[in-house]
């Protein structure tokens, strides 16, 4: 039964790093038209114990990209300096979306691997049961 708990366990994690990232790439798609925002990303480590890997998955700090920020021309907006340009963001809608395709895809494949864990599980019990 520990297997059943462990596998739940990574795979749970693999859930929450990812509802982590998503929740940061819908900040930076909501934050793209924002002046002066930096794109933020987030990395993820595994969990080692006595030197061993667990496969559980932990998220690391939030860092902001350092890419440089899109310079607009628009003399009249209130951030334009005296060339008429103010800093944009760093954000590429594009990157985004992919990024949020690609975490909810992961989500997902963590979560039917959660559920046939449980299925696993809980026809193991039905059998001992028996």
């Amino acid at each position: 039964m520990a297997d059943f708990s462990d596998a739940m366990n990574i795979t749970a994690s693999g859930m929450r790093a990812q509802a982590a990232r998503l929740r940061h790439v819908s900040e930076n798609i909501a934050n793209a038209d924002t002046p002066g925002y930096q794109r933020k990303t987030i990395s993820f480590s595994a969990v080692m114990e006595a030197g061993q890997p667990t496969g559980v998955v932990e998220t690391g700090r939030v860092r902001l990209d350092r890419t440089a920020l899109d310079q607009i021309y628009d003399p009249s907006h209130p951030m334009a300096g005296a060339n008429g340009n103010y800093d944009g963001s760093n954000v590429n809608l594009l990157i985004e979306i992919a990024d949020a395709r690609e975490a909810q895809r992961s989500y997902e494949a963590n979560l039917k691997l959660f559920d046939q864990v449980r299925q696993m599980s809980s026809s193991l019990m039905d059998l001992l049961r028996k």
